[in-house]
Protein backbone atom coordinates (compact mmCIF):
# COMPACT_ATOMS: atom_id res chain seq x y z
CA UNK A 1 0.00 0.00 0.00
CA UNK A 2 1.63 3.13 -1.03
CA UNK A 3 0.74 6.70 1.26
CA UNK A 4 1.26 10.37 0.55
CA UNK A 5 0.57 13.11 3.41
CA UNK A 6 0.07 16.52 2.13
CA UNK A 7 -0.02 19.60 4.37
CA UNK A 8 -0.99 22.45 3.34
CA UNK A 9 -0.38 25.81 5.20
CA UNK A 10 -2.66 29.01 4.82
CA UNK A 11 -2.85 32.30 7.21
CA UNK A 12 -5.93 31.02 8.41
CA UNK A 13 -6.05 27.17 8.86
CA UNK A 14 -3.75 23.97 8.28
CA UNK A 15 -5.04 21.29 6.40
CA UNK A 16 -3.22 17.52 6.54
CA UNK A 17 -4.55 14.73 4.44
CA UNK A 18 -3.59 11.15 4.16
CA UNK A 19 -3.55 9.78 0.60
CA UNK A 20 -4.10 5.78 0.13
CA UNK A 21 -3.10 4.13 -3.17
CA UNK A 22 -4.35 7.78 -4.82
CA UNK A 23 -7.79 8.46 -2.53
CA UNK A 24 -8.02 10.81 0.86
CA UNK A 25 -8.38 8.38 3.66
CA UNK A 26 -8.26 10.80 6.68
CA UNK A 27 -8.38 14.78 6.36
CA UNK A 28 -7.14 16.58 9.19
CA UNK A 29 -8.28 20.64 9.52
CA UNK A 30 -6.83 23.16 12.52
CA UNK A 31 -7.88 26.78 12.63
CA UNK A 32 -4.57 29.08 13.29
CA UNK A 33 -6.78 31.31 15.59
CA UNK A 34 -8.45 28.36 17.28
CA UNK A 35 -5.79 25.57 17.81
CA UNK A 36 -7.36 22.83 19.33
CA UNK A 37 -6.57 21.88 23.23
CA UNK A 38 -6.93 18.02 23.22
CA UNK A 39 -3.70 17.17 24.61
CA UNK A 40 -2.62 19.98 26.50
CA UNK A 41 -2.13 19.53 30.41
CA UNK A 42 -2.98 22.58 32.52
CA UNK A 43 -2.59 22.91 36.25
CA UNK A 44 -6.40 23.50 37.32
CA UNK A 45 -8.24 24.54 40.04
CA UNK A 46 -11.60 22.81 41.04
CA UNK A 47 -14.26 25.78 41.38
CA UNK A 48 -17.28 23.55 41.62
CA UNK A 49 -18.22 20.11 42.52
CA UNK A 50 -21.30 18.36 41.20
CA UNK A 51 -22.24 15.43 43.47
CA UNK A 52 -25.30 14.66 41.65
CA UNK A 53 -23.67 14.24 38.41
CA UNK A 54 -20.22 12.74 40.05
CA UNK A 55 -18.24 15.64 38.65
CA UNK A 56 -16.58 18.85 38.80
CA UNK A 57 -16.02 22.35 37.14
CA UNK A 58 -12.32 23.11 36.82
CA UNK A 59 -10.95 26.41 36.24
CA UNK A 60 -7.75 25.74 34.03
CA UNK A 61 -7.41 29.38 32.29
CA UNK A 62 -10.02 29.28 29.16
CA UNK A 63 -13.18 31.85 29.00
CA UNK A 64 -15.29 28.59 30.21
CA UNK A 65 -14.34 25.95 33.02
CA UNK A 66 -13.65 22.51 32.01
CA UNK A 67 -16.18 19.53 32.97
CA UNK A 68 -14.29 16.35 34.82
CA UNK A 69 -15.84 13.66 35.54
CA UNK A 70 -15.34 10.88 38.50
CA UNK A 71 -14.81 7.97 35.42
CA UNK A 72 -11.91 9.97 33.54
CA UNK A 73 -9.94 10.32 37.08
CA UNK A 74 -7.25 7.77 38.76
CA UNK A 75 -8.92 6.19 41.45
CA UNK A 76 -8.28 2.23 42.23
CA UNK A 77 -10.46 0.27 39.34
CA UNK A 78 -10.58 -2.68 41.72
CA UNK A 79 -12.84 -0.80 43.86
CA UNK A 80 -16.13 -0.01 44.02
CA UNK A 81 -16.56 4.04 42.59
CA UNK A 82 -15.84 6.53 44.61
CA UNK A 83 -18.55 9.40 45.90
CA UNK A 84 -16.88 12.48 43.63
CA UNK A 85 -16.60 14.55 47.21
CA UNK A 86 -13.90 11.86 48.43
CA UNK A 87 -11.61 12.15 45.88
CA UNK A 88 -12.59 16.10 45.09
CA UNK A 89 -13.49 19.56 46.72
CA UNK A 90 -13.73 23.53 45.98
CA UNK A 91 -10.24 25.16 45.55
CA UNK A 92 -8.30 21.76 45.34
CA UNK A 93 -5.19 22.15 42.66
CA UNK A 94 -5.13 19.66 40.04
CA UNK A 95 -2.78 18.37 36.98
CA UNK A 96 -5.41 17.64 34.59
CA UNK A 97 -5.13 17.34 30.59
CA UNK A 98 -7.83 18.07 27.67
CA UNK A 99 -9.74 14.92 26.39
CA UNK A 100 -12.56 17.22 24.01
CA UNK A 101 -12.24 20.51 22.86
CA UNK A 102 -14.44 23.08 24.13
CA UNK A 103 -17.89 22.74 22.16
CA UNK A 104 -20.56 25.24 21.82
CA UNK A 105 -21.51 26.61 25.24
CA UNK A 106 -19.64 23.62 26.49
CA UNK A 107 -16.79 23.59 28.49
CA UNK A 108 -13.31 21.69 27.27
CA UNK A 109 -13.37 17.50 29.28
CA UNK A 110 -11.05 16.86 31.39
CA UNK A 111 -8.78 13.44 32.54
CA UNK A 112 -6.42 13.38 35.68
CA UNK A 113 -5.37 10.13 34.15
CA UNK A 114 -2.48 12.29 32.02
CA UNK A 115 -1.02 10.29 28.60
CA UNK A 116 2.05 11.83 26.98
CA UNK A 117 2.59 10.73 23.22
CA UNK A 118 5.83 9.83 21.02
CA UNK A 119 6.86 8.35 18.11
CA UNK A 120 6.58 4.80 19.40
CA UNK A 121 5.29 4.90 22.97
CA UNK A 122 2.42 6.64 25.01
CA UNK A 123 3.26 6.79 28.67
CA UNK A 124 0.79 7.02 31.33
CA UNK A 125 2.32 7.67 34.42
CA UNK A 126 -0.28 6.74 36.99
CA UNK A 127 -0.87 3.38 35.42
CA UNK A 128 1.05 0.01 35.97
CA UNK A 129 0.85 -2.01 32.80
CA UNK A 130 2.49 -2.45 29.19
CA UNK A 131 0.07 -2.18 26.55
CA UNK A 132 0.15 -3.17 22.51
CA UNK A 133 -1.19 -1.46 19.94
CA UNK A 134 -3.85 -4.55 18.59
CA UNK A 135 -2.97 -3.10 15.18
CA UNK A 136 0.32 -5.45 15.75
CA UNK A 137 -1.07 -8.54 15.05
CA UNK A 138 2.33 -10.94 15.33
CA UNK A 139 1.97 -12.34 18.39
CA UNK A 140 5.53 -12.89 18.60
CA UNK A 141 6.58 -9.53 17.89
CA UNK A 142 4.06 -8.07 20.37
CA UNK A 143 6.04 -10.44 23.59
CA UNK A 144 8.64 -9.23 21.51
CA UNK A 145 7.60 -5.39 22.29
CA UNK A 146 6.75 -6.33 25.75
CA UNK A 147 9.33 -7.71 26.74
CA UNK A 148 11.50 -5.09 26.06
CA UNK A 149 9.86 -2.21 27.79
CA UNK A 150 9.38 -4.56 30.78
CA UNK A 151 13.73 -4.26 30.70
CA UNK A 152 13.71 -0.70 29.65
CA UNK A 153 11.50 0.29 32.94
CA UNK A 154 13.06 -2.51 35.30
CA UNK A 155 16.63 -1.45 34.30
CA UNK A 156 15.99 2.54 34.75
CA UNK A 157 12.88 2.09 37.68
CA UNK A 158 10.71 3.74 35.41
CA UNK A 159 6.76 3.68 36.55
CA UNK A 160 3.54 4.23 34.96
CA UNK A 161 2.16 2.19 32.09
CA UNK A 162 3.38 2.14 28.01
CA UNK A 163 1.47 2.06 25.34
CA UNK A 164 3.31 0.63 22.40
CA UNK A 165 2.12 2.05 18.81
CA UNK A 166 1.38 0.45 15.87
CA UNK A 167 4.87 2.43 14.55
CA UNK A 168 7.14 0.84 16.67
CA UNK A 169 6.64 -2.87 14.92
CA UNK A 170 10.07 -4.17 13.90
CA UNK A 171 11.80 -1.04 15.36
CA UNK A 172 14.60 -2.34 17.30
CA UNK A 173 15.70 -2.25 21.00
CA UNK A 174 17.81 1.05 21.13
CA UNK A 175 15.08 3.47 19.31
CA UNK A 176 12.40 2.22 21.62
CA UNK A 177 14.69 2.89 24.18
CA UNK A 178 15.63 6.37 22.69
CA UNK A 179 12.05 6.93 23.10
CA UNK A 180 11.44 5.73 26.27
CA UNK A 181 13.89 8.42 27.64
CA UNK A 182 12.33 11.14 25.70
CA UNK A 183 8.98 10.28 27.21
CA UNK A 184 10.45 9.88 30.86
CA UNK A 185 12.54 12.92 30.94
CA UNK A 186 9.47 14.92 29.32
CA UNK A 187 7.65 13.73 32.53
CA UNK A 188 10.00 14.66 34.56
CA UNK A 189 9.78 18.55 33.85
CA UNK A 190 6.34 18.25 33.58
CA UNK A 191 6.35 17.48 37.32
CA UNK A 192 8.78 19.87 37.39
CA UNK A 193 6.64 22.89 36.13
CA UNK A 194 3.18 21.80 37.81
CA UNK A 195 5.16 22.62 41.04
CA UNK A 196 6.30 26.35 39.61
CA UNK A 197 3.57 27.49 38.00
CA UNK A 198 0.45 29.64 38.76
CA UNK A 199 -2.73 28.31 38.77
CA UNK A 200 -4.17 28.42 36.06
CA UNK A 201 -1.17 27.61 33.71
CA UNK A 202 -0.87 25.50 30.75
CA UNK A 203 1.85 23.08 31.84
CA UNK A 204 2.15 21.01 28.32
CA UNK A 205 1.13 22.10 24.66
CA UNK A 206 0.62 19.14 22.55
CA UNK A 207 2.38 19.92 18.84
CA UNK A 208 0.67 21.81 16.20
CA UNK A 209 -1.48 19.52 13.67
CA UNK A 210 1.93 18.80 10.52
CA UNK A 211 4.30 17.71 13.35
CA UNK A 212 1.89 15.59 15.25
CA UNK A 213 0.60 14.34 11.85
CA UNK A 214 4.03 13.20 11.04
CA UNK A 215 4.95 11.66 14.17
CA UNK A 216 1.60 9.80 14.06
CA UNK A 217 1.29 8.65 10.82
CA UNK A 218 4.28 8.38 8.84
CA UNK A 219 5.76 5.18 8.71
CA UNK A 220 7.08 3.03 6.00
CA UNK A 221 4.59 3.07 4.02
CA UNK A 222 4.35 6.59 3.42
CA UNK A 223 6.67 7.51 0.19
CA UNK A 224 6.37 11.24 0.20
CA UNK A 225 5.17 13.76 2.14
CA UNK A 226 4.19 17.21 0.38
CA UNK A 227 4.47 20.61 2.24
CA UNK A 228 3.64 23.92 0.63
CA UNK A 229 5.37 26.21 3.52
CA UNK A 230 8.93 26.80 4.32
CA UNK A 231 8.28 27.27 8.06
CA UNK A 232 7.46 23.49 9.25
Amino acid sequence: MSEELLINVTPMECRVALIENGTVNELYVERTVKRGLVGNIYKGKVVRVLPGMQAAFVDIGLSRTAFLHINDMVWPRSQPTPNVFELLHPGQILTVQVMKDMLGTKGARLSTDLSIPSRYLVLMPYGNHIGVSQRIESEEERDRLRNIIESIQAEHNLPGSVIVRTAAEGVDEAEIAQDMCYLSKLWEYIQRKQVDVAVPSLIFEELPLPQRIIRDLASEETAKIYVDSREI
